[in-house]
């Protein structure tokens, strides 16, 4: 218990004293895990932030989890990235807090509601470019609007939409009825 312990520990240093992600994590993964832990050699180390990079994911949090796992299993690699992520968290919450004074000043919540109408702009521009990229007969416009009707005015969970939609997207292209 203690190790982990000291796992949480370094990666809550890690996660909590280091800005910018996970290019200027690696000074001080090195000098924690490597130099003063000894818990990975350098080479390693690398090895664990290359892989952190090729896969879904924070890079630092990945990196934890790899140490972590290697150290004490499954629970070790819960625990680091626990220690990783739980600085953010406390941050976020604090600002959350705070934010919501600020939200109380009216120039401050006008501000941001016109934020809000300009994130609500760019997505639906996105939403247009993508749809003129990808609606290229009657055949795809109707499984578009299909999806978005089920969406709107139903209760079916959007992931199960997506892929009846990919499913149907992947039947008419193999009878040749769309092109990609």
């Amino acid at each position: 218990m203690k190790e982990l312990w000291e796992l949480y520990a370094a990666f809550f240093r890690i996660g909590g004293l280091t800005f910018g992600g996970g290019l200027t994590m690696l000074p001080m993964l090195k000098h924690e895990i490597v130099e003063k832990k000894h818990w990975a050699e350098e080479e390693e180390l690398l090895d664990y932030y290359a892989v952190g990079q090729c896969t879904p994911g924070i890079i630092a949090v990945n990196v934890a989890t790899f140490i972590g796992y290697k150290r004490k299993g499954v629970i070790g690699g819960i625990f680091s990235t626990l220690g990783m992520i739980s600085p953010s968290l406390l941050i976020v919450s604090a600002l959350a807090l705070v934010l919501e004074q600020f939200l109380a000043n009216s120039t401050i919540a006008h501000a941001v509601g016109g934020i809000k109408v300009i994130v609500c702009a760019l997505m639906l521009n996105t939403v247009v470019t993508m749809a003129k990229k990808t609606i290229k007969d009657k055949l795809t416009a109707a499984v578009c609007v299909l999806s978005v009707l089920l969406v709107v005015f139903t209760p079916i969970p959007k992931v199960l939409i997506v892929i009846l939609a990919g499913t149907a997207g992947v039947i008419l292209y193999r009878k040749g009825r769309v092109q990609v």
